[in-house]
């Protein structure tokens, strides 16, 4: 396994060509896509021939540092889902994106935050990151939670992107947290 990070239960990997059956799995359950696609799956066909390929090809632009990590147990190696830390499309290398998706039975273990906490860690102590942000739907408590958790504070709101007009909550637009690594060293 090419390890990313690891924490006291997770390990964090790069993504392979033979993993398309994972994000489809992950990606075809309703309640894990409430917030990002209504609940409709992705189609197979969009994982494999878009976003596994460019989740690939992320880690040759960003020197494998950067990216979207598969997430397994330590105990009993499950995949529970993926982390990512990448910068916006054409944004600075020094501002980047913390999210996850996890698996339903994943939820309520505590990953998300042990897993966003880490790679924080990681982002302002070994990578040269200067700020981290994230943005979700103003009704995903538990994602807002997490963040809220793990440092992050609330900066703006926003409406939700029209192509996301149809998802329940999406009249009450999303929300953006940052952290800066001077907010995060005195933590």
């Amino acid at each position: 396994m090419d390890t990313y990070l690891e924490t006291e239960r997770l390990v964090l990997r790069r993504f392979t060509a033979d993993d398309a059956e994972l994000l489809i799995e992950l990606d075809s359950d309703p309640a894990v896509m409430r917030y990002l696609t209504g609940g409709r799956p992705t189609a197979p066909e969009i994982i494999r021939e878009r976003h596994l390929p460019n989740i690939i090809a992320g880690y040759e632009r960003w020197g494998g540092d950067l990216g979207l990590f598969a997430a397994h147990e330590k105990d009993g190696g499950a995949f529970i889902g993926w982390f990512i830390l990448r910068p916006a499309p054409q944004g600075p290398l020094h501002e980047v994106e913390l999210g996850y998706r996890l698996r339903q039975a994943a939820w309520g273990n505590g990953y998300a935050t042990e897993g966003s906490r880490a790679l924080l860690g990681k982002a302002f102590t070994t990578l040269g990151v200067r700020m981290v942000w994230a943005e979700t739907m103003a009704v995903n408590h538990g994602s807002r939670h997490v963040m809220e958790k793990v440092g992050m504070t609330l900066v703006d709101s926003m409406p939700t992107p029209a192509d996301l007009d149809m998802i329940e909550g999406a009249e009450h637009g999303d929300v953006r947290y940052e952290i800066t690594k001077e907010r995060w060293e005195r933590r």
